[in-house]
């Protein structure tokens, strides 16, 4: 009688070798990021970044160094839970626009491939229970069109870390989310280094009348948008 195949993997087998794999790589990526944020933690970085005036002296006094600090204070921040936009608007402040746009992508990139590897290899299943449904109707196009619907969704979101968790756990591959964000972010990463920092000081003349109307009539489009989808039918 001819001996039948067994069907479950022999211990030490390729199968069971790719999830070990996996538990390594898993393990070092949660190493790597505990390191550099006790690195950050060490130097003081977190608490820099709450006073813009001392921040902007800390990084020019590095030299070389403030660029480094810069990126991995970014990278390493963003994706869980400092909004992106702290680190874009306050690089033409403390830069020339071309270094500000330099280490502006460079950072948004490190902390877009962070958040969509945490997302991917550490917590898919977890993460992928709290992507919003407005996100979740992407998914089709993401199937179809990757590559175009990563760009789209950068150039239109930037870096949410919402956005990172759904991409993550999405189909789309690794390299075309890399991509896709790299020219997703182009055009308005320019725009922010290059007009922020007359920007921030034309922000800076508004009066608090001004900002009050401002307020104002945001919150009266926004309430007459609400009216108008509250009244289509179905």
């Amino acid at each position: 009688m001819p001996t039948e195949l067994n069907s479950k993997p022999a211990a030490g087998g390729p199968l069971a070798a790719a999830p070990l794999a996996l538990l390594w790589m898993r393990a070092a990526l949660v190493v790597a990021v505990v390191a550099c944020l006790l690195v950050v933690h060490h130097y003081g970085l977190f608490a820099l970044f709450a006073e813009p005036a001392q921040l902007k002296k800390a990084l020019v006094d590095l030299g070389p160094w403030g660029h480094v600090a810069f990126v991995v204070s970014y990278a390493l921040l963003q994706p869980f839970g400092v909004p992106g936009t702290v680190f874009v608007f306050a690089a033409p402040l403390i830069w020339p626009w071309p270094v500000a746009y330099a280490l502006s992508m460079v950072g948004t990139m490190a902390a877009s491939v962070i958040g969509f590897s945490f997302a991917r290899f550490l917590a898919r299943d977890w993460l992928a229970q709290k992507v919003p449904p407005r996100l979740a109707a992407y998914s089709q196009a993401l199937a179809e069109r990757g590559f175009v619907t990563v760009v789209l969704l950068r150039l239109v979101l930037w870096m949410p870390q919402v956005l990172h968790t759904f991409l993550g756990v999405s189909q789309v591959g690794f390299w075309t989310h890399f991509w896709g964000s790299l020219l997703g972010y182009a055009l308005p990463l320019w725009l922010t280094a290059y007009f922020g920092e007359q920007l921030f000081d034309r922000m800076r003349q508004i009066s608090l009348t001004q900002w009050l109307a401002l307020g104002a009539a945001t919150l009266g489009v926004a309430l007459l948008v609400w009216l108008l989808r509250r009244r289509r039918p179905g």
